[in-house]
């Protein structure tokens, strides 16, 4: 991909543009301050992105979750970042988006709740990066195209009014699903 498929400048009024870009790898391994989990709603590690993240974590993060005690779907928690700290990621932010149901139950509301949430603890502990996933899609059945245009939507505008983040990163498993997040991109740059 060309360095303007996977990257788009967001302006900010006052401010430096800020950018929201795309990268294919692990989000375990990404240089930033904070990343997103794709979450189930026990906090439980699951499979995935969720289950990378709770391995590259450490038992930490365990005892962290177990305090928790859940987080109900459409919402995010926030927490220390376990072993990842030695890569310079600080939090990790867990958010739960919605099971598929066939889009009819509520679950764009509920995927673009669970980024909105994810970026704004983010923004509030005073992350200048954060990394997300595909929320929402794999085990949890959302389709890609779907994912990428409500999170990129949703982040892009979280970009605009952020306190402290001047970077977000969608991370992408794969080069299907990175392809489908940079057509996603396209069209909210033509949009």
């Amino acid at each position: 991909m060309s360095p303007t498929a996977d990257r788009l400048l967001i302006e900010r009024p006052g401010l430096e543009p800020a950018v929201l870009e795309l990268v294919e790898g692990d989000i375990t391994k990404v240089r930033v301050d904070v990343i997103v989990n794709a979450a189930n709603s026990a906090l439980a590690g699951g499979s995935g992105v969720d289950g990378a993240i709770h391995r590259a974590a450490g038992p930490q993060l365990e005892r962290e979750l177990g305090a928790l005690r859940g987080c109900p779907t459409g919402s995010a928690v926030v927490t220390g970042s376990g072993d990842l700290a030695s890569r310079g990621i600080r939090k990790i932010v867990h958010a739960v988006g919605p099971i598929w149901k066939g889009g009819t139950a509520g679950e764009p509301a509920l995927l673009e709740s669970a980024y909105r949430k994810a970026f704004q603890l983010a923004d509030e502990s005073r992350a200048r990066s954060v990394a997300f996933p595909a929320i929402s899609a794999g085990v949890y059945g959302t389709p890609f195209p779907s994912v990428a245009e409500i999170g990129l939507r949703t982040v892009r505008d979280s970009l605009r009014t952020a306190a402290s983040v001047e970077r977000a990163v969608f991370v992408l498993y794969g080069v299907s699903a990175y392809g489908v997040f940079a057509t996603a991109l396209k069209a909210l740059r033509e949009g």
